[in-house]
């Protein structure tokens, strides 16, 4: 019996992690990466808080000729919002990240009031 429980608990820990992707229950729904915000409003309700913000990113492109290529960079404008929604005093708080209206992350923060 030890053995198939060390087996077990030996096995639980190979399976694979689940990757980084974004995802945010509220109550029985759920929204994931490339939620937009509208989807989420619909299935989460408003959010406690919001906060927005613009940051400017540099993209390189590249363009391949026959005898060289050639890199060019420009400046793109993203906005970022972070919405806070509050659970209750059971549950951590969870803020969704937007990217150009797009859930990009939801990220844990302290258990709610």
């Amino acid at each position: 019996m030890r053995a198939l429980l060390a087996t077990l608990t030996f096995s639980f820990l190979l399976l694979p992690t689940t990757s980084d992707a974004a995802t945010l229950r509220c109550g029985n729904n759920l929204v994931s990466d490339g939620a937009s915000r509208s989807d989420v409003l619909l299935k989460c309700g408003e959010p406690m808080a919001r906060e927005s913000r613009t940051e400017s990113v540099g993209e390189k492109t590249k363009q391949k000729t026959d005898e060289s290529t050639t890199t060019t960079e420009h400046v793109v404008q993203k906005t970022i919002e972070e919405w806070t929604y509050n659970f209750g005093p059971q549950r951590l708080m969870q803020v969704a990240v937007f990217e150009n209206g797009r859930l990009v992350d939801v990220r844990s923060g302290g258990y709610g009031r």
